[in-house]
């Protein structure tokens, strides 16, 4: 995981998420004790690359991290050639569903526009403006949310508009937002790009009446924090909500809560459920603790019970599960993304 830099912050949501399921189960996994040890992924695909090329050196039989799809993508060949099960909380880009090594706890990176696309298709005023980063995962969820909103018979708005990674400046394309045939806005920007794109829609002045959507790491964590009151009313969607009413959620955020003095995101999330798929597949694989052995302990995983519902891995190991609609909303004297609806289930 990240230990410093632009990422950094993720690293500490999934060391935070694992933490919690450690401290939850005597930190033990598959009835062993746990003595935890972390490397930095670094900053790119390249030191994510190296950082698992060295533990595979080390003859580790299981992994455990990486915080972003790039990042998986460079680690994808060697995690294959080294044939050590991978365990991963990161957003996973749709090409590397046929990995036979990796296993995700997050969800693929088109999903969140699809478990959208109806739902604003049915709901938006007019044509949707697309404005997104140009970037594989945002690609990936621009194709899923066009698939979903044009089969039930939602319309783009011209063509999406794309900004290079880096942009912080937006206003050129804002302006076309006012245009009267324009019915709703779908925005696709992670990290400071997300804070410093809701901040200038705020200031643009919109027409009070449109709509702004987004996947759900638009107002994710820390994020929304920086956002603050730029970011009220935006909708989005996640495979997880903090006010989620199970039981298991109502303890998890509480002691989560306690513990971090934050709210958990769905980072934090997958990577409690990272520590549920290690600890279970763990004590499946006694009889045979080699890296193929666990690696097959995870296939014949069943349901997963976890703070945002029950889930299970489908074919392409990858998480089969609930998607929510969320508001940025008012939740007591702080900003949240409240739950709303439920969409669909993916996977």
């Amino acid at each position: 995981m990240p230990q410093n830099g632009a990422n950094g912050g993720l690293g500490d949501e999934i060391l935070n998420g694992f933490q919690m399921y450690l401290k939850d189960h005597d930190d033990r996994l598959g009835n062993h004790p746990i003595r935890l040890v972390t490397v930095d992924e670094g900053e790119t695909p390249e030191t994510a690359k190296a950082a698992v090329e060295q533990l595979l050196k080390d003859k580790v039989r299981i992994l455990a991290g990486i915080s972003n799809p790039q990042a998986l993508a460079a680690v994808k060949d060697t995690v294959e050639a080294g044939q050590v099960p991978l365990v991963t909380p990161s957003p996973s880009l749709a090409a590397l569903q046929t990995a036979n090594y990796i296993w995700r706890t997050g969800f693929i990176t088109d999903e969140p526009g699809r478990a959208l696309g109806r739902w604003v298709a049915n709901n938006a005023d007019g044509p949707v403006f697309i404005l997104a980063e140009e970037a594989p995962g945002v690609l990936d969820d621009v194709r899923g949310f066009v698939e979903e909103l044009t089969a039930a018979r939602g319309t783009v708005y011209r063509q999406p508009v794309y900004s290079t990674p880096g942009t912080k400046d937006f206003s050129t394309r804002l302006g076309e937002l006012q245009e009267p045939a324009v019915g709703a806005l779908f925005c696709l920007y992670t990290g400071s790009a997300a804070v410093e794109a809701v901040k200038q829609l705020k200031a643009a002045e919109l027409p009070r009446t449109l709509k702004i959507f987004g996947p759900g790491l638009l107002t994710e964590g820390e994020q929304l924090t920086q956002q603050g009151d730029a970011a009220t009313g935006i909708y989005t969607a996640m495979n997880y909500s903090s006010d989620l009413s199970t039981l298991s959620n109502r303890r998890f955020v509480s002691d989560y809560q306690k513990a971090f003095h934050v709210a958990p995101s769905s980072l934090a999330v997958s990577a409690y459920d990272m520590g549920t798929v290690l600890d279970q597949s763990l004590a499946l694989a006694e009889d045979d603790d080699t890296a193929l052995g666990i690696n097959n302990a995870i296939s014949q995983l069943g349901q997963i019970d976890s703070p945002r519902g029950p889930w299970q891995f489908n074919q392409n190991r990858s998480p089969l599960q609930k998607w929510f609609l969320r508001q940025v909303k008012a939740d007591g004297p702080v900003l949240a993304n409240v739950l709303t609806a439920e969409l669909v289930t993916l996977g």
